[in-house]
């Protein structure tokens, strides 16, 4: 059982990756991330089931952005990619929490105190 939490906490992308959704046309940057589904059952069951995804892998909480608008978006690892268009992020909140790095993508202004 061990390896299998071992497993679940080996999460592909790190805060401050920025990430594309496979289906839908929206990125993000990566902010936080839990090891497993931490949300509501509620939000999981709104999810079509054709679509829905397993709760045993890693889901990250984006500052997530398409053409019309930016929001906060939670999403399992199984529907994100890395998003190589190096195009800056526009999302209002982000110099909030990062800014950039050489590699094109984000690092966080500020360390956490705990």
């Amino acid at each position: 059982m061990s390896s299998d939490m071992t497993k679940a906490r080996q999460a592909k992308f790190g805060v401050g990756d920025v990430v594309r959704h496979r289906k839908y046309p929206f990125r993000g940057v990566v902010f936080d991330i839990d090891p497993v589904f931490a949300n509501t059952e509620e939000w999981w069951l709104s999810i079509p089931q054709e679509v829905r995804p397993i709760k045993e892998q890693p889901f990250y909480h984006l500052l997530a952005e398409n053409a019309e608008t930016e929001y906060i978006a939670y999403v399992s690892e199984q529907n994100l990619l890395p998003d190589e268009s190096g195009e800056p992020l526009r999302h209002p909140q982000l110099n909030d929490y990062f800014e950039p790095d050489d590699q094109g993508g984000y690092r966080p202004r500020h360390r956490p105190l705990n």
